[in-house]
C-alpha cells in the first residue's frame, strides 16, 4: 500500500522481582520498631528493553542487583511507621536511579496476623 503508515504498537516491558524476603524493624506499633519481622517485597519495573534485548549486554538493562540494593538500603535505613512510606521511597529511588518509566512496589508483612497477610501495592510513573 503506497503511502500507508503502519502504526507501531507501544508496549511496556517489565523486569520483575517476586518474593524478596527481608528482616527489618518497621511498623506503627512499638514492638514492631524494636523486634525484626519479615517483609516480602515484589517489584514490577517497566521500561523499554529493546536495546538490551538486541545487545545482550548488562550495561543496557536495569540490573537486578541494583534493584535489590535499593530495597536493602531502604529497609536497613531509618525506621518507618507505614509500609506505604517504604513502598513510596523504593519507587522514587528506582525512578531516580534507573531508566525505569514506571514501577509497582508491593510489600507484605508476613507475621502481622495469624491468619492472612496484609500489604500494600503502589504504582508510580516518571
Amino acid at each position: 500500500m503506497a503511502g500507508a503508515v503502519i502504526a507501531r504498537r507501544v508496549t511496556m516491558d517489565h523486569i520483575t522481582i517476586d518474593g524478596f524476603k527481608i528482616q527489618a524493624t518497621h511498623g506503627h506499633y512499638e514492638h514492631e520498631r524494636h523486634v525484626e519481622q519479615e517483609f516480602v517485597v515484589s517489584l514490577r519495573v517497566g521500561y523499554d528493553m529493546h536495546k538490551a534485548a538486541g545487545s545482550d549486554a548488562l550495561a543496557d538493562t536495569i540490573d537486578y542487583d541494583d534493584l535489590r540494593t535499593i530495597i536493602q538500603d531502604i529497609f536497613n535505613g531509618k525506621s518507618h511507621y507505614l509500609i506505604e512510606a517504604l513502598a513510596e521511597e523504593i519507587a522514587q529511588q528506582i525512578l531516580e536511579k534507573t531508566p525505569a518509566q514506571e514501577v509497582t512496589v508491593s510489600i507484605q508483612k508476613t507475621a502481622a496476623w495469624p491468619n492472612g497477610v496484609p500489604g500494600v501495592s503502589i504504582t508510580r510513573h516518571t
